[in-house]
C-alpha cells in the first residue's frame, strides 16, 4: 500500500479522529477509520492501526474495541472530561457575569474540543450567552493573572478602581490608586472578587475584579498575614450579603419554621437553631456584616423573619424602613 502524503502525522490524525468522532455511544469500524485517515492524506493497514492504538494508550487515549452484532467498532474511553462535567463547566461560564460574552464563547468553544462531535452538539445547544448582563472588561483575564502572580510572589498591588457614572462610563472611584495586599480570589453573587488586606484601615476588604484596571505589582511584601491565618472564605461570603461590607455583628434572627431551608442555605448547617417563644418559630444567632443589603434580605422574606436583637440593629432596621417609606 503506497504511503500517504501526511504519513508522519498519522498518530496525530488518528488521535484527532478517535477523540472527535467516537465516544461511549458512537464508534468507528476499521474501514471507517481508514477512510477518515485518507481524508488527511494518511494510509494505514489493520495491523499498523493496532500498534497505533497501543501508542495512543501510552499518551492517555484509550481505544476500546466492542462487538456490535457481526461488526467490531472502536471508540475512545475515559476522556479527560465526561459530558456531564463539560455541561457543568459550560453552565458555570454562562452564569459568570465577570466573564465577557466574547470570552465566554471562546472558553466554551475550547471546551467542546474535549468532546466528540456528537457530545459537542449537546454543548452547543446550551450556548445561550447572548443577552446576559456580563462585564465589558475584556482585560479581566490579565487582571486575574496579575493578582495570582502577586499572591504567588507575596507582593502588594496598586490599581485603579472604577465605578459607573450617569453617562454609562466607567470612571475612577477616587483620584489616587488603591494599594492593598492580595490574599485570595472568590466568586460570589455571580461576580469575581479580590479579598485583600488594607493596611490603612487595618481590615480585610474585597473588590470587584471586573472594576479593577492598571494593576501594578509592587516590590513591597504583603501585609495582613495574621488576619488570614484562620480566614474562612465561606464564612466571609456568608457574612457579607452580596459582598457588601458593613460592621460585623452577631445578630439574633427569628424565623418561621417553614423557611428553615432558606436560613440554612444562607448561613450553613453549622448554626445553632432553638425553639422561639412564638409557636411555629425558631431562633438562631449569626454573624453578619450589617448593611443595607442585609436589611434588604430580611425585608425580602416578609413576615416570615425578623431581627430579634441586638437592639441597635433592630433600631437601625426601623430607621431604614422609615427612610424608604418617606420616598413614597
Amino acid at each position: 500500500m503506497p504511503k500517504g502524503t501526511n504519513q508522519k502525522f498519522k498518530l496525530y490524525y488518528l488521535a484527532k479522529i478517535m477523540v472527535e468522532k467516537t465516544d461511549d455511544d458512537h464508534y468507528l469500524t476499521m474501514p471507517q477509520i481508514k477512510e477518515e485517515l485518507e481524508k488527511y492524506g494518511v494510509t494505514a493497514d489493520r495491523k499498523s492501526l493496532y500498534d497505533d492504538f497501543k501508542a495512543l494508550e501510552t499518551l492517555g487515549i484509550e481505544v476500546i474495541m466492542d462487538q456490535y452484532g457481526r461488526t467490531y467498532g472502536y471508540h475512545v474511553a475515559g476522556k479527560t472530561f465526561e459530558i456531564a462535567e463539560l455541561k457543568l463547566l459550560v453552565d458555570s461560564i454562562q452564569a459568570s457575569k465577570f466573564i465577557t460574552e466574547k470570552k465566554s464563547n471562546e472558553l466554551i468553544r475550547k471546551l467542546t474540543s474535549f468532546a466528540s462531535e456528537y457530545e459537542a452538539s449537546q454543548l452547543k445547544r446550551q450556548v445561550v450567552v447572548q443577552g446576559r448582563i456580563k462585564t465589558m472588561n475584556e482585560s479581566i483575564y490579565y487582571v486575574v493573572d496579575e493578582i495570582h502572580s502577586a499572591i504567588s510572589n507575596n507582593r502588594k498591588i496598586k490599581f485603579q478602581y472604577l465605578q459607573w457614572n450617569l453617562k454609562k462610563e466607567m470612571v475612577p472611584r477616587k483620584d489616587e490608586d488603591y494599594e492593598v495586599s492580595p490574599w485570595a480570589l472568590t466568586w460570589d453573587d455571580e461576580n469575581y472578587y479580590l479579598v485583600a488586606f488594607d493596611e490603612k484601615s487595618d481590615r480585610i476588604k474585597h473588590y470587584r475584579v471586573d472594576k479593577m484596571r492598571r494593576i501594578n505589582i509592587l516590590d513591597e511584601k504583603r501585609q495582613g498575614k495574621e488576619h488570614f491565618k484562620a480566614f474562612d472564605m465561606a464564612a466571609y461570603s456568608r457574612m457579607n450579603f452580596g459582598m457588601f461590607g458593613g460592621n460585623e455583628t452577631m445578630v439574633r434572627i427569628s424565623f418561621r419554621n417553614e423557611i428553615v431551608g432558606v436560613i440554612l442555605d444562607r448561613f450553613g448547617k453549622d448554626i445553632t437553631i432553638r425553639p422561639s417563644a412564638m409557636d411555629g418559630w425558631s431562633d438562631t444567632n449569626v454573624e453578619v456584616s450589617v448593611s443595607e443589603q442585609f436589611f434588604g434580605w430580611i425585608f425580602g422574606l416578609g413576615g416570615k423573619v425578623k431581627i430579634a436583637g441586638p437592639e441597635e440593629v433592630v433600631s437601625k432596621f426601623k430607621d431604614e424602613l422609615r427612610n424608604v417609606e418617606e420616598l413614597y
